[in-house]
Formats: C-alpha cells, structure tokens, sequence
C-alpha cells in the first residue's frame, strides 16, 4: 500500500520547492531504491508540462567506480553532467542509498580528487542558480541504510523525514512559506552587518560577514528546510571550534573534529576517528581550508542526529560550518572541490553580531 506522504512530498516538490513550469527541463538524479517517490515525481512533473530526464544511480556502482577508476578516470570532469547543468532549468537530487558505508574502505584520497571532477560539473550548477537561471533542490527517500544509521526503525524513520518536512501538516507548502518568510525577517535584521562571534563551551570563534549576505532555506533548495546561511569573508575566521557530532563525508565518519583557524585557514585539525580522512579532504585544494558556510539551524522539528547532514544541518539548537565552496548567492568567493558541513551544538553558547546578542542557548533573541 503506498503512503500517501509520499505524494503530497512529491508535490511539494514539484509545484513548490522547484516550481516547474510548461517546458521546463528537469534533471533528476536518484536510486531505484526511492521508486515510489521517484514514479510520483515524474507524475507530478509531467502534470506541470516539464520534460523529465532521470538517471536512476545502481546501488554499488560508486565503489566500483573509487575502487578500480585510473588517476585519469578520477579527475575525468563529465561532459554529459555539465551539459545539464549548463542547459537544463532544474534538477532535483533524491539520496536513497543501499549502503551509507559503501565507501568505508576506499582510499579518501581517492574519493577526496572524484569528487572534485564532480565539483567542477556542479560549479555550472551554482553559478546558474546565483543567477535565478536554475532550480535545484535535494531531498531524502527513507531506506534501511538511512534508518540504520539514525538507529531508528525504518518505520520509525519514515515517520522522522516525513515529520520534518512538515508533511504531516494539512498544506505543507503554506507552511513553508510561512518559514520563509520567518527566515527573511533574520536575513533582514542581518544585512548590512559587519561581525560575527560564537562562542560557548565548544567554540570561541570570530568572523566577518561584511559585504556578505545571509540566505534563508524555505525548503526549496533542500527539502526539508530550516536554516539561514551565509559565506564569511574568506580570510577572517579567528579561534576554535569543537564540532559536537561525528561528520560523514563518502560514508566515513569523522568524529570528535576539532579546527583552529588563523586569517580564515584552517591551520590546525584534529579528529579522535577519522584524522587521516579529515587531513586528506581539507588539503583536496587551496580552497579547503576556508570557511564556505556558516549556517544556523532553524528546524525545532528535528532534535535528533540522524547522520544525514540534509537533516542535522538543520536541527534547532546548532550551528553548522562547511570548509570549501562558497555560495555565491550570499558574496562568496571560495573555490573548492568540496564543500563539507560540520555541526556544533549550541545550546550553551552565544552569537552576537557587531556586538549585539542575536542568539543565546539554541534560540534566535531578536
């Protein structure tokens, strides 16, 4: 029997997140194991007269790929992957993986240069939808991977991404922009700042977000939502951060990561699991060491980690920062092959911007 959320999801996603329109080209990337989401998208999209190219992923094909591809093959940038991005008008991104841990083993190096030549093809992707020319958004399709690593049932985890994303709700998309609108009073009060500090028992930190400015996530890009979010000038990030929950990148986990920061580089890293894979990803290239995110989480309707950064980026109560690619819809500049979010809690810290408080204990004050 299928779940009724799931097409009021694929709605949602269609009609509200990316707003296809008559004749728009989308670009959809996903697994078989999402089909009943995957079928009720076309649906949906073909209703709003778009034409629909999907590329179903095989489950496994991508540790063949880190495992046996030559440096060549590597770094190969795919042309068929630029071409969309260069051409189509959206593309929608479902994660429903076989195995979180297919990659466990590979060699982050490895994984560190594919997924650059990724990077490169996506560049297109961002520079385009800086520019209002291009719709993209990401969501999740529960599966037993994804349940397992939340530690929940899977029962229990469709019931965690449906009621994340507000599905649960008679008319989801009503309010979403309702949040939206929430999030562009706090991008509002921000424009034109100067300064940012954090600080609390896990980060002392200083940033400079003049020039910058803060986006707000109303479930379109990522769906669900719940964050506002900005790129900090490059060469300001002064202090220390101990990132509170493990972080994923390729299926293997990081934890206990902590970073020190001199004029916006990170000069010094330390992980408990994971140091080998957290040094080889922040040397991938010259721009990995820098800021390209700070995001605030926004979503009091996830306070469990879950291991899926689409979700514990945006958990009531923390902070996330990403080493690597900027956003150029908020001023950034960083260039990277990566762009990899960890996340702090900070339910015992501050942020004050040009020295008034903006945030105590996991709440926004102003």
């Amino acid at each position: 029997m299928s779940d009724p959320r799931v097409d009021k999801l694929a709605h949602v996603l269609v009609t509200y997140s990316l707003g296809l329109r008559p004749g728009d080209q989308l670009f959809i990337e996903t697994t078989p194991l999402a089909e009943e989401l995957n079928l009720a998208v076309l649906r949906e999209a073909l209703q709003a007269g778009a034409h629909v190219f999907m590329q179903p992923v095989q489950p496994g094909s991508e540790e063949i790929f880190y495992e046996y591809a030559s440096q060549e093959q590597l770094s190969y940038p795919s042309p068929a992957l630029k071409f969309l991005y260069e051409n189509f008008d959206a593309s929608l991104f479902i994660l429903a993986p076989q195995n979180t841990r297919a990659l466990s083993n590979i060699d982050p190096a490895r994984v560190s240069r594919g997924k650059k030549a990724r990077m490169e093809a996506m560049h297109a992707l961002f520079e385009r939808a800086a520019r209002g020319m291009f719709k993209w958004s990401l969501t999740a399709f529960p599966t037993a991977a994804l349940a397992q690593d939340a530690e929940m049932s899977l029962r229990e985890y469709e019931d965690f991404v449906y009621n994340a994303g507000w599905l649960d709700r008679p008319d989801p998309a009503a309010a979403w922009r309702e949040e939206e609108a929430r999030q562009q009073r706090l991008v509002d009060w921000l424009a034109g700042k100067k300064r940012v500090a954090l600080k609390g028992k896990d980060i002392d930190l200083q940033l400079v977000i003049e020039g910058r400015s803060f986006v707000g996530g109303g479930a379109r890009e990522n769906f669900p939502s719940g964050e506002i979010f900005t790129s900090p000038v490059e060469t300001s990030a002064q202090g220390w951060v101990r990132f509170t929950y493990p972080s994923i990148y390729g299926g293997q986990e990081v934890q206990g990561i902590e970073l020190e920061f001199e004029a916006g580089k990170v000069v010094n890293e330390r992980a408990a699991k994971g140091q080998a894979l957290l040094t080889a990803l922040l040397d991938t290239d010259a721009g990995s060491r820098y800021l390209g995110e700070l995001g605030i989480g926004t979503n009091y309707s996830i306070q469990r980690f879950t291991r899926n950064i689409l979700f514990d980026e945006k958990i009531g109560g923390t902070i996330h920062l990403a080493v690597g690619l900027g956003f150029e819809e908020a001023g950034g500049q960083n260039k990277s092959g990566i762009h990899w979010d960890m996340i702090c809690d900070m339910l015992e810290s501050e942020i004050t911007v040009d020295g008034e408080l903006f945030y105590m204990d996991g709440k926004v004050v102003i």
